[in-house]
Protein backbone atom coordinates (compact mmCIF):
# COMPACT_ATOMS: atom_id res chain seq x y z
CA UNK A 1 0.00 0.00 0.00
CA UNK A 2 2.92 2.41 0.93
CA UNK A 3 4.75 1.71 -2.14
CA UNK A 4 1.69 2.10 -4.57
CA UNK A 5 0.74 5.53 -2.81
CA UNK A 6 4.84 6.57 -3.04
CA UNK A 7 4.47 5.85 -6.93
CA UNK A 8 0.97 7.66 -7.26
CA UNK A 9 2.78 10.89 -5.46
CA UNK A 10 5.76 10.53 -7.28
CA UNK A 11 4.16 10.65 -10.50
CA UNK A 12 2.22 13.95 -9.07
CA UNK A 13 5.23 15.31 -8.17
CA UNK A 14 7.31 14.63 -11.88
CA UNK A 15 3.82 15.88 -13.53
CA UNK A 16 4.45 19.47 -11.24
CA UNK A 17 8.36 19.49 -12.09
CA UNK A 18 6.94 18.82 -16.00
CA UNK A 19 4.39 21.44 -15.64
CA UNK A 20 6.94 23.81 -14.16
CA UNK A 21 9.52 23.39 -16.53
CA UNK A 22 6.83 23.10 -19.62
CA UNK A 23 5.67 26.59 -18.27
CA UNK A 24 8.94 28.30 -17.72
CA UNK A 25 9.46 27.86 -21.54
CA UNK A 26 6.71 29.07 -22.90
CA UNK A 27 5.85 32.33 -23.76
CA UNK A 28 4.81 34.36 -20.77
CA UNK A 29 0.71 34.40 -20.71
CA UNK A 30 -0.30 38.36 -20.75
CA UNK A 31 -2.22 39.55 -18.10
CA UNK A 32 -5.96 38.81 -17.74
CA UNK A 33 -6.46 41.25 -14.82
CA UNK A 34 -5.02 44.82 -14.47
CA UNK A 35 -5.04 46.42 -11.09
CA UNK A 36 -6.55 50.10 -10.34
CA UNK A 37 -5.46 52.82 -8.34
CA UNK A 38 -8.44 55.43 -8.61
CA UNK A 39 -6.83 58.18 -6.41
CA UNK A 40 -8.16 61.45 -5.46
CA UNK A 41 -5.42 63.48 -6.88
CA UNK A 42 -3.45 61.04 -9.33
CA UNK A 43 -4.57 57.75 -10.88
CA UNK A 44 -2.60 54.52 -12.42
CA UNK A 45 -2.87 51.07 -13.55
CA UNK A 46 -0.49 48.16 -13.49
CA UNK A 47 -0.08 44.61 -14.31
CA UNK A 48 1.55 41.45 -12.60
CA UNK A 49 3.80 39.75 -15.05
CA UNK A 50 3.70 35.72 -15.23
CA UNK A 51 6.73 33.65 -14.93
CA UNK A 52 9.16 37.30 -13.60
CA UNK A 53 6.65 38.09 -11.19
CA UNK A 54 7.64 41.34 -11.63
CA UNK A 55 4.77 44.48 -11.59
CA UNK A 56 4.72 46.95 -14.48
CA UNK A 57 2.46 50.46 -13.49
CA UNK A 58 1.75 51.36 -17.50
CA UNK A 59 2.48 54.62 -18.68
CA UNK A 60 0.45 56.13 -21.19
CA UNK A 61 1.32 57.78 -24.75
CA UNK A 62 3.29 60.92 -22.62
CA UNK A 63 5.35 58.29 -20.59
CA UNK A 64 3.45 59.05 -17.62
CA UNK A 65 2.74 56.64 -15.11
CA UNK A 66 -0.10 58.54 -13.40
CA UNK A 67 -2.78 60.71 -14.54
CA UNK A 68 -4.60 63.40 -12.44
CA UNK A 69 -7.82 62.70 -11.81
CA UNK A 70 -9.10 65.38 -14.00
CA UNK A 71 -12.11 65.57 -16.14
CA UNK A 72 -12.94 68.77 -17.80
CA UNK A 73 -15.62 69.45 -20.52
CA UNK A 74 -14.95 71.65 -23.22
CA UNK A 75 -16.53 72.44 -26.77
CA UNK A 76 -14.25 70.17 -28.32
CA UNK A 77 -15.60 67.08 -26.04
CA UNK A 78 -14.21 65.42 -22.69
CA UNK A 79 -10.51 65.39 -21.82
CA UNK A 80 -8.91 63.65 -19.13
CA UNK A 81 -5.30 63.74 -17.15
CA UNK A 82 -3.12 66.16 -18.07
CA UNK A 83 -4.56 67.21 -20.94
CA UNK A 84 -7.57 68.24 -18.57
CA UNK A 85 -5.21 69.92 -16.10
CA UNK A 86 -3.57 72.03 -18.45
CA UNK A 87 -7.00 73.95 -19.12
CA UNK A 88 -7.94 74.17 -15.83
CA UNK A 89 -7.32 77.65 -15.18
CA UNK A 90 -9.48 78.85 -18.14
CA UNK A 91 -12.59 76.45 -17.92
CA UNK A 92 -12.62 76.57 -14.39
CA UNK A 93 -16.42 75.75 -13.93
CA UNK A 94 -16.35 72.96 -16.25
CA UNK A 95 -13.15 71.06 -14.78
CA UNK A 96 -14.02 68.51 -12.86
CA UNK A 97 -11.38 67.02 -9.63
CA UNK A 98 -11.45 65.67 -5.98
CA UNK A 99 -14.65 63.44 -7.40
CA UNK A 100 -13.64 60.82 -5.06
CA UNK A 101 -14.54 62.67 -2.15
CA UNK A 102 -17.71 62.95 -3.55
CA UNK A 103 -18.26 59.02 -4.70
CA UNK A 104 -20.96 56.90 -2.87
CA UNK A 105 -21.97 60.12 0.03
CA UNK A 106 -24.79 62.03 0.71
CA UNK A 107 -24.72 65.73 1.67
CA UNK A 108 -26.86 67.74 3.50
CA UNK A 109 -27.91 70.62 1.79
CA UNK A 110 -25.23 72.94 4.54
CA UNK A 111 -22.84 70.48 4.11
CA UNK A 112 -23.41 71.02 0.29
CA UNK A 113 -22.69 74.64 0.84
CA UNK A 114 -19.71 74.34 2.60
CA UNK A 115 -17.86 71.92 -0.02
CA UNK A 116 -19.29 73.98 -2.87
CA UNK A 117 -16.95 77.11 -1.54
CA UNK A 118 -13.62 75.37 -1.76
CA UNK A 119 -13.84 74.51 -5.44
CA UNK A 120 -14.24 76.92 -8.54
CA UNK A 121 -17.03 74.52 -10.32
CA UNK A 122 -20.54 74.24 -8.67
CA UNK A 123 -22.32 71.22 -7.01
CA UNK A 124 -25.92 70.37 -5.89
CA UNK A 125 -27.78 67.43 -4.69
CA UNK A 126 -31.10 65.45 -5.95
CA UNK A 127 -33.75 64.59 -3.41
CA UNK A 128 -31.78 61.84 -2.03
CA UNK A 129 -29.22 64.27 -1.23
CA UNK A 130 -26.63 62.83 -3.73
CA UNK A 131 -24.01 64.84 -4.91
CA UNK A 132 -23.83 66.01 -8.58
CA UNK A 133 -21.31 68.56 -10.12
CA UNK A 134 -22.87 71.09 -12.86
CA UNK A 135 -21.68 71.48 -16.29
CA UNK A 136 -22.73 74.75 -18.74
CA UNK A 137 -21.80 74.41 -22.56
CA UNK A 138 -23.34 76.01 -25.33
CA UNK A 139 -25.94 77.60 -22.69
CA UNK A 140 -27.17 74.19 -21.54
CA UNK A 141 -26.73 72.88 -18.03
CA UNK A 142 -25.78 69.43 -17.66
CA UNK A 143 -25.55 67.02 -14.43
CA UNK A 144 -22.85 64.91 -14.10
CA UNK A 145 -22.26 62.38 -11.11
CA UNK A 146 -19.31 61.44 -9.36
CA UNK A 147 -19.63 57.58 -10.55
CA UNK A 148 -19.25 59.34 -14.12
CA UNK A 149 -16.51 61.29 -13.60
CA UNK A 150 -14.35 58.42 -12.29
CA UNK A 151 -15.65 56.14 -15.02
CA UNK A 152 -13.72 58.67 -16.98
CA UNK A 153 -10.75 58.10 -15.68
CA UNK A 154 -10.87 54.45 -15.65
CA UNK A 155 -11.99 54.63 -19.24
CA UNK A 156 -8.28 56.35 -19.82
CA UNK A 157 -6.62 53.66 -17.58
CA UNK A 158 -8.05 51.09 -19.55
CA UNK A 159 -6.94 52.38 -22.90
CA UNK A 160 -3.65 52.57 -21.45
CA UNK A 161 -3.42 49.38 -20.19
CA UNK A 162 -4.61 47.84 -23.18
CA UNK A 163 -2.24 49.77 -25.26
CA UNK A 164 0.75 48.65 -23.46
CA UNK A 165 -0.52 45.00 -23.09
CA UNK A 166 -1.94 44.69 -26.86
CA UNK A 167 -4.38 43.21 -25.73
CA UNK A 168 -7.99 44.22 -24.75
CA UNK A 169 -8.70 43.91 -20.63
CA UNK A 170 -11.48 44.74 -18.80
CA UNK A 171 -11.50 42.88 -15.67
CA UNK A 172 -9.55 44.59 -12.39
CA UNK A 173 -8.79 44.52 -8.87
CA UNK A 174 -9.03 48.14 -7.39
CA UNK A 175 -8.14 49.91 -4.35
CA UNK A 176 -10.42 51.78 -2.46
CA UNK A 177 -9.82 54.08 1.60
CA UNK A 178 -10.04 51.63 4.09
CA UNK A 179 -12.87 53.65 5.52
CA UNK A 180 -15.31 53.61 2.61
CA UNK A 181 -18.79 52.31 3.68
CA UNK A 182 -20.53 50.18 1.71
CA UNK A 183 -22.36 52.79 -0.34
CA UNK A 184 -18.97 54.05 -1.37
CA UNK A 185 -17.70 50.58 -2.63
CA UNK A 186 -20.95 50.49 -4.48
CA UNK A 187 -20.46 53.63 -6.42
CA UNK A 188 -17.04 52.78 -7.08
CA UNK A 189 -17.99 49.81 -8.75
CA UNK A 190 -20.73 51.79 -10.60
CA UNK A 191 -17.73 53.95 -11.84
CA UNK A 192 -16.09 50.53 -13.54
CA UNK A 193 -18.93 49.24 -14.85
CA UNK A 194 -19.94 52.41 -17.06
CA UNK A 195 -16.15 52.32 -17.70
CA UNK A 196 -16.62 48.77 -19.39
CA UNK A 197 -14.80 47.34 -16.57
CA UNK A 198 -15.62 44.31 -14.71
CA UNK A 199 -14.09 44.81 -10.96
CA UNK A 200 -13.64 40.96 -9.15
CA UNK A 201 -12.53 42.43 -6.24
CA UNK A 202 -11.86 45.93 -4.12
CA UNK A 203 -9.10 45.61 -1.33
CA UNK A 204 -8.18 48.66 0.91
CA UNK A 205 -5.26 50.94 0.18
CA UNK A 206 -3.18 50.02 2.84
CA UNK A 207 -3.56 46.59 2.70
CA UNK A 208 -2.78 47.16 -1.11
CA UNK A 209 0.36 49.04 -0.06
CA UNK A 210 1.32 46.13 2.30
CA UNK A 211 1.25 43.80 -0.43
CA UNK A 212 3.63 45.53 -2.59
CA UNK A 213 5.91 46.15 0.48
CA UNK A 214 5.61 42.06 0.36
CA UNK A 215 5.19 42.24 4.60
CA UNK A 216 2.54 39.76 3.73
CA UNK A 217 5.72 37.25 3.30
CA UNK A 218 8.24 38.83 5.84
CA UNK A 219 7.66 36.73 9.39
CA UNK A 220 8.17 38.68 12.68
CA UNK A 221 6.16 41.36 11.11
CA UNK A 222 2.39 42.54 12.71
CA UNK A 223 2.06 45.47 13.45
CA UNK A 224 2.20 48.01 10.29
CA UNK A 225 1.90 51.97 10.12
CA UNK A 226 1.19 52.83 6.45
CA UNK A 227 1.17 56.64 5.89
CA UNK A 228 -0.59 57.56 2.58
CA UNK A 229 0.15 61.26 2.04
CA UNK A 230 -1.06 61.82 -1.51
CA UNK A 231 -2.26 65.70 -3.38
CA UNK A 232 -4.96 66.82 -1.06
CA UNK A 233 -5.29 64.05 1.51
CA UNK A 234 -3.60 62.24 4.40
CA UNK A 235 -4.45 58.63 5.23
CA UNK A 236 -2.74 56.54 8.26
CA UNK A 237 -3.61 53.33 9.33
CA UNK A 238 -2.78 50.62 11.50
CA UNK A 239 -2.73 47.21 10.27
CA UNK A 240 -1.69 44.09 12.14
CA UNK A 241 -0.37 40.85 9.49
CA UNK A 242 -0.26 37.49 9.91
CA UNK A 243 0.98 35.87 6.98
CA UNK A 244 -1.94 36.89 4.52
CA UNK A 245 -4.00 37.86 6.75
CA UNK A 246 -5.00 41.63 7.24
CA UNK A 247 -6.66 43.46 10.17
CA UNK A 248 -7.57 47.57 10.30
CA UNK A 249 -6.80 48.31 13.81
CA UNK A 250 -7.21 52.16 13.56
CA UNK A 251 -7.37 54.98 11.23
CA UNK A 252 -6.89 58.51 11.21
CA UNK A 253 -7.00 61.19 8.80
CA UNK A 254 -6.74 64.93 7.53
CA UNK A 255 -9.11 65.50 4.38
CA UNK A 256 -7.31 68.68 3.39
CA UNK A 257 -3.69 68.08 3.58
CA UNK A 258 -1.04 67.07 1.18
CA UNK A 259 0.99 67.86 -2.19
CA UNK A 260 -1.78 70.23 -2.82
CA UNK A 261 -1.40 72.55 0.14
CA UNK A 262 2.20 72.68 -0.37
CA UNK A 263 2.15 73.93 -3.91
CA UNK A 264 -0.16 76.62 -2.47
CA UNK A 265 1.98 77.96 -0.30
CA UNK A 266 4.95 78.15 -2.74
CA UNK A 267 2.90 79.42 -5.59
CA UNK A 268 1.74 82.09 -3.22
CA UNK A 269 5.22 83.17 -2.02
CA UNK A 270 5.91 83.27 -6.27
CA UNK A 271 3.58 85.72 -6.55
CA UNK A 272 4.33 87.87 -3.82
CA UNK A 273 8.05 88.00 -5.07
CA UNK A 274 6.20 88.73 -8.38
CA UNK A 275 4.39 91.80 -6.94
CA UNK A 276 7.46 92.95 -5.57
CA UNK A 277 9.25 92.36 -8.04
CA UNK A 278 6.96 94.27 -11.20
CA UNK A 279 5.06 96.53 -8.94
CA UNK A 280 1.64 95.30 -9.75
CA UNK A 281 -0.26 92.13 -8.87
CA UNK A 282 -0.33 88.42 -11.07
CA UNK A 283 -3.91 88.12 -11.91
CA UNK A 284 -3.94 86.82 -15.24
CA UNK A 285 -4.99 83.32 -15.31
CA UNK A 286 -2.71 82.35 -18.10
CA UNK A 287 0.13 83.46 -16.59
CA UNK A 288 -0.77 81.76 -12.86
CA UNK A 289 -1.17 78.50 -14.51
CA UNK A 290 2.47 78.98 -15.76
CA UNK A 291 3.55 79.47 -12.70
CA UNK A 292 1.55 76.51 -11.02
CA UNK A 293 3.18 74.25 -13.54
CA UNK A 294 6.44 74.75 -12.16
CA UNK A 295 5.47 74.23 -8.57
CA UNK A 296 4.43 71.12 -9.16
CA UNK A 297 7.88 70.85 -11.34
CA UNK A 298 9.86 72.59 -8.38
CA UNK A 299 8.17 70.60 -5.58
CA UNK A 300 9.05 67.50 -7.20
CA UNK A 301 12.88 68.33 -8.43
CA UNK A 302 13.27 69.91 -4.47
CA UNK A 303 12.77 65.84 -3.25
CA UNK A 304 16.46 65.36 -4.96
CA UNK A 305 17.91 68.81 -5.20
CA UNK A 306 18.97 71.24 -2.98
CA UNK A 307 17.68 74.24 -4.85
CA UNK A 308 16.24 75.02 -8.28
CA UNK A 309 15.22 77.35 -10.77
CA UNK A 310 12.02 78.93 -11.31
CA UNK A 311 12.05 80.27 -15.02
CA UNK A 312 8.36 81.15 -16.21
CA UNK A 313 7.48 83.92 -19.08
CA UNK A 314 4.72 86.30 -18.09
CA UNK A 315 2.59 87.98 -20.61
CA UNK A 316 0.96 90.38 -18.12
CA UNK A 317 3.81 91.92 -16.58
CA UNK A 318 5.29 93.24 -19.92
CA UNK A 319 4.29 96.86 -21.47
CA UNK A 320 5.33 95.15 -25.29
CA UNK A 321 4.21 91.78 -27.21
CA UNK A 322 7.48 89.60 -25.67
CA UNK A 323 6.67 87.95 -22.44
CA UNK A 324 8.90 88.95 -19.51
CA UNK A 325 10.57 85.85 -18.36
CA UNK A 326 10.35 85.77 -14.80
CA UNK A 327 13.21 83.43 -12.64
CA UNK A 328 13.45 82.93 -9.07
CA UNK A 329 16.02 80.15 -7.16
CA UNK A 330 14.18 78.23 -4.97
CA UNK A 331 16.03 76.38 -2.12
CA UNK A 332 15.00 73.40 -0.45
CA UNK A 333 14.95 75.16 2.73
CA UNK A 334 12.63 77.72 1.57
CA UNK A 335 10.26 75.50 0.65
CA UNK A 336 10.49 73.54 3.88
CA UNK A 337 9.85 76.92 5.96
CA UNK A 338 7.16 77.38 3.69
CA UNK A 339 5.29 74.40 4.81
CA UNK A 340 6.90 73.31 8.65
CA UNK A 341 3.78 74.10 10.03
CA UNK A 342 1.60 71.65 7.51
CA UNK A 343 5.07 68.94 7.51
CA UNK A 344 4.09 68.94 11.29
CA UNK A 345 0.72 67.78 10.80
CA UNK A 346 1.48 64.62 9.59
CA UNK A 347 2.81 63.61 12.70
CA UNK A 348 -1.29 64.29 13.97
CA UNK A 349 -2.84 61.48 12.75
CA UNK A 350 0.25 58.92 13.35
CA UNK A 351 -0.22 59.91 17.25
CA UNK A 352 -3.73 59.58 16.90
CA UNK A 353 -4.01 55.82 15.55
CA UNK A 354 -1.17 54.85 18.29
CA UNK A 355 -3.12 56.34 21.14
CA UNK A 356 -6.71 55.06 19.75
CA UNK A 357 -4.75 51.14 20.02
CA UNK A 358 -2.91 52.02 23.37
CA UNK A 359 0.44 50.92 21.17
CA UNK A 360 3.58 52.05 22.18
CA UNK A 361 5.29 53.43 18.98
CA UNK A 362 7.92 50.80 19.85
CA UNK A 363 5.90 48.33 18.74
CA UNK A 364 5.56 49.23 15.28
CA UNK A 365 7.62 46.81 13.06
CA UNK A 366 7.28 48.42 10.27
CA UNK A 367 6.58 52.18 9.06
CA UNK A 368 5.66 52.32 4.84
CA UNK A 369 5.16 54.89 2.73
CA UNK A 370 2.39 55.74 0.37
CA UNK A 371 1.97 58.63 -2.02
CA UNK A 372 3.58 60.79 -3.81
CA UNK A 373 4.02 63.42 -1.10
CA UNK A 374 5.96 61.35 1.18
CA UNK A 375 8.80 61.62 -0.92
CA UNK A 376 9.78 64.80 0.49
CA UNK A 377 12.89 64.34 2.56
CA UNK A 378 11.74 66.73 5.63
CA UNK A 379 8.20 64.51 6.31
CA UNK A 380 10.80 61.45 5.49
CA UNK A 381 12.87 62.93 7.98
CA UNK A 382 10.10 63.66 10.94
CA UNK A 383 8.65 60.29 10.92
CA UNK A 384 12.01 58.84 10.98
CA UNK A 385 12.66 60.75 14.63
CA UNK A 386 8.85 60.20 15.84
CA UNK A 387 9.31 56.64 15.48
CA UNK A 388 12.83 57.16 17.68
CA UNK A 389 14.93 56.85 14.56
CA UNK A 390 13.58 53.65 12.97
CA UNK A 391 13.65 54.83 9.05
CA UNK A 392 10.34 54.11 6.94
CA UNK A 393 10.54 51.44 4.18
CA UNK A 394 10.98 53.37 1.30
CA UNK A 395 11.88 50.99 -0.79
CA UNK A 396 9.00 50.86 -3.89
CA UNK A 397 8.41 54.42 -5.21
CA UNK A 398 5.55 55.65 -3.02
CA UNK A 399 3.27 57.17 -5.25
CA UNK A 400 3.32 53.57 -7.55
CA UNK A 401 2.74 51.64 -3.97
CA UNK A 402 -1.00 50.81 -4.02
CA UNK A 403 -1.27 50.08 -7.58
CA UNK A 404 1.32 47.43 -7.31
CA UNK A 405 -0.32 45.78 -4.50
CA UNK A 406 -3.51 45.57 -6.38
CA UNK A 407 -1.56 44.73 -9.45
CA UNK A 408 -0.11 41.77 -7.09
CA UNK A 409 -3.67 40.44 -6.22
CA UNK A 410 -4.97 41.10 -10.02
CA UNK A 411 -2.18 38.44 -11.04
CA UNK A 412 -3.13 36.31 -8.02
CA UNK A 413 -6.85 36.43 -9.12
CA UNK A 414 -5.26 35.69 -12.71
CA UNK A 415 -4.00 32.50 -11.73
CA UNK A 416 -0.44 33.91 -13.08
CA UNK A 417 2.73 31.88 -12.60
CA UNK A 418 4.10 32.23 -9.62
CA UNK A 419 1.33 31.96 -7.03
CA UNK A 420 1.70 34.31 -4.39
CA UNK A 421 0.08 34.81 -0.61
CA UNK A 422 -3.72 36.28 -1.51
CA UNK A 423 -4.37 39.02 1.11
CA UNK A 424 -7.81 38.17 3.42
CA UNK A 425 -8.97 41.19 4.88
CA UNK A 426 -10.49 40.11 8.22
CA UNK A 427 -13.54 43.09 9.15
CA UNK A 428 -13.11 44.54 12.62
CA UNK A 429 -16.46 46.32 13.46
CA UNK A 430 -15.72 48.59 16.05
CA UNK A 431 -13.04 50.19 13.80
CA UNK A 432 -13.90 54.01 13.45
CA UNK A 433 -11.80 56.89 11.39
CA UNK A 434 -10.52 59.69 13.94
CA UNK A 435 -10.74 62.89 11.73
CA UNK A 436 -8.54 65.62 11.95
CA UNK A 437 -9.04 68.81 10.76
CA UNK A 438 -6.42 71.14 9.01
Amino acid sequence: MSSSLGIILGGVFALFVAGYIAQSRLPPPKPKVMGIDLGTTFSCVGVYQAITGHVDILANENGSKVIPSVVAFTDQGILVGNRALAQAELNPRSTIYDAKRFIGKTFTKADLEKMSSLYQFKITSDENSKPFFVISSHGNKTLVSPEEIGASVLRELKRTAEKNISRSIDKAVMSVPAEFNMAQRNATMKAASLAGINVLRLINEPTAAALAYGLHKKSGISNVMVVDLGGGTLDVSLLNIQGGMFVTMAMAGNNRLGGQDFNARMLFYLIAVVRDRFGKELTNAEDIQRVRQEVESAKINLTSQDWVVVRVPLSSMSHSNKPVIFEEKISRSTFEKLNEDLFQKVLQPIERVLKEVELPKEFVDEVVLVGGSTRIPRVRQLIKEYFNGKAPNVSIDPELAVATGVAIQAGIIGGMWPLQVSAIELPNHNLKKIQIDS
